[in-house]
């Protein structure tokens, strides 16, 4: 978990234990507290501590039981400012992956030039619907949220509408392991392979592969993406990282400027991603 995500909430924590000691009617004990919510002492102990992510919920019966309902707008903004950058993936999955996948339509509509980079799967713009399909099942068996695969599938589809439309630039980097990766069988794999192809030269798309043979000046990692640069997303296993600050946003440009100096495009990585595909053939 991030740094600065952590110490907002333990900041927040801080802010909760303020209220119950000011309490107008006379300090409560965490137990007392406690008893008062119906709650285990232990959430008092985690929120307190920021070892736990308060509910809106959570908050409003905290000030309610502290006698103090005018702090809620202060503690619900907290709450807001660190959430909206540390999207945690049980979150966001609670209704599935169908959500999750408008909301990114919705942001990828407003943006002009989107930069991307993805170090083990294909990128999502240009999935086929067989292989997003094995990406989603994957990650709802992960993360135990809604199976509702074919929902997610038809709305990832939706967003590559995009890629079709004059105005827009999609500057796509991928390491070449991504195009090995078998998270699907090898015939889905060989037409995501023919589809990836298919997009160099279309004027939308710069889509570069960084080779296994390139030098790299630094470690591939987490895929992440930079929308017009004013917002830098980013996942990892627990949660979606979006980005706002001008530090954050310089950084991940200079990840992709950096990685890119390592692609290759055109002939040179339609070279790239054949031999990818002639190696599904391979005993």
């Amino acid at each position: 978990m991030s740094t600065d995500y952590q110490q907002a909430r333990a900041a927040l924590g801080v802010r909760l234990r303020e209220l119950r000691i000011s309490r107008p009617g006379g300090r409560l004990t965490g137990p007392q507290l406690a008893q008062c919510l119906g709650w285990a002492h232990s959430k008092i102990y985690k929120l307190e501590n920021g070892k736990q992510t308060a509910s809106p919920e959570d908050l409003r019966a905290w000030v309610d039981a502290t006698e103090q309902p005018e702090a809620f707008a202060e503690l619900y903004a907290r709450l807001q400012g660190f959430e909206s950058q540390i999207r945690s993936w049980r979150r966001q999955l609670a209704s599935g992956h169908r959500p999750v996948q408008e909301n990114w339509n919705t942001e990828i509509a407003r943006t002009k030039v989107i930069l991307g980079w993805q170090e083990s799967i294909i990128e999502g713009m240009l999935q086929t619907a067989e292989y997003a399909r094995h990406i989603f099942t994957r990650y709802a068996q992960l993360q135990n949220s809604p199976r509702d695969t074919d929902e997610a599938v038809r709305a990832r589809m939706r967003r590559q509408e995009l890629l079709y439309q004059p105005g827009r630039k999609f500057r796509i980097i991928m390491w070449e392991a991504a195009l090995h990766a078998r998270i699907c069988p090898p015939s889905a794999l060989a037409a995501q392979l023919d589809r990836l192809a298919g997009v160099i030269g279309l004027d939308t798309v710069e889509l570069g592969i960084v080779p296994f043979s390139a030098s790299l000046k630094i470690p591939t990692a987490n895929g992440f993406y930079v929308l017009d640069n004013r917002l830098a997303v980013t996942e990892d296993w627990h949660a979606e990282l979006w980005l706002e600050d001008a530090d954050s946003i310089a950084l991940y440009l200079n990840v992709w400027n950096t990685l890119r100096k390592s692609a290759v495009y055109g002939t040179d990585a339609q070279n790239v991603i054949n031999r990818a595909r002639r190696s599904l053939c391979s005993p």
